[in-house]
């Protein structure tokens, strides 16, 4: 298990970062991190990193027991708080400067990297004219450097454009299945649903839940949908008919005669579904309003109002 941790605390004077934090990343897996700012991911992946030590708990990382030195442990690489480099080295110079610091005496397999993460055009470029996508995808190539078999990564996507977020997303998922346990942490839900197979939501410093996406989507019991069709009177008198289906106004949504929201669990929608392919009308669009990884955000972090 490349990451264990059981009963992890951590804090900075009064402030309670991580409270009895438990996780575990397998090989393979693509993990994700989410939780409002404050909640206590960038504490985590400090640990995870080496960057800090935790106050008490268990931590090993690739099998073995995280002592309180501050030192990355072997095998372990990534970024937080965005990646360190020189802005007056070239990006190949960058990454030849990183392979020197770790003991490396030649730069062999730096281009092969570069062309990794795609900045094969930009190697001989400064750092200090890129943009903060190309400044990501120079941490990510900073961090394979030395094969980790633990990529640990805050904000991987931040700035990046669509073709570049789906480039890093190939380079992510490719060495997972190479058997690399990647942990990262993202404000994007969507991109935490298209990269990971498991994820840990914390809230204020704890575990508000953690497992795989398929269990958190299974635990959704309702959502809001759009449901477009051919026929959206029909649809929505066979949608007040179905047991457990409720119609959202949609007023402020969309004014089209296409669109019906409803709000149900999704056993009251598979019914609707049969009853409108039943009565010959055509589904174009059935999705929710809101993933049911950002439901689950929303329902777990949510605070009570103090007045």
């Amino acid at each position: 298990m490349p990451v264990r941790a059981r009963g992890i605390t951590k804090s900075f004077g009064e402030v309670v970062a991580l409270d009895g934090i438990d996780l575990d990343v397998a090989a393979g897996q693509v993990h994700g991190l989410v939780g409002p700012n404050g909640a206590g991911k960038t504490t985590l992946l400090g640990l995870l990193l080496g960057l800090a030590v935790a106050d008490s708990g268990r931590l090993e990382i690739l099998g073995t027991p995280v002592g309180r030195a501050l030192a990355a442990p072997d095998g372990v690489a990534g970024f937080v708080d965005g990646p360190g480099l020189y802005p007056s080295l070239t990006a190949r110079q960058n990454l030849a400067a990183l392979a020197a610091l770790r003991g490396r005496e030649h730069t062999a397999g730096i281009d092969e990297i570069l062309d990794q993460v795609g900045l094969t055009d930009l190697a001989d470029d400064r750092v200090r004219g890129f943009s903060l996508g190309m400044r990501q995808r120079l941490g990510l190539a900073a961090a394979l450097l030395t094969k980790p078999d633990l990529l640990v990564l805050d904000e991987p996507s931040n700035g990046l454009d669509p073709a570049g977020k789906k480039h890093v997303h190939g380079v992510l998922t490719k060495l997972a299945a190479e058997g690399t346990a990647v942990v990262l942490s993202s404000h994007r839900m969507d991109d935490v649903e298209a990269l990971c197979s498991d994820v840990t939501i914390l809230s204020t410093g704890r575990v508000a839940f953690s497992g795989p996406l398929t269990k958190l989507a299974t635990e959704t019991h309702e959502l809001d949908y759009r449901l477009v069709s051919s026929d959206a009177a029909t649809a929505r008198r066979l949608a007040g008919e179905t047991a457990g289906i409720r119609i959202v106004d949609d007023s402020g949504v969309r004014r089209d005669a296409e669109l019906l929201v409803v709000s149900a669990p999704v056993p009251a929608l598979d019914e609707l579904v049969k009853r409108l392919v039943l009565a010959g009308v055509a589904v174009r669009e059935l999705a929710p309003v809101i993933s049911p990884l950002e439901a689950a955000f929303l329902a777990l972090t949510e605070q009570p109002e103090t007045n």
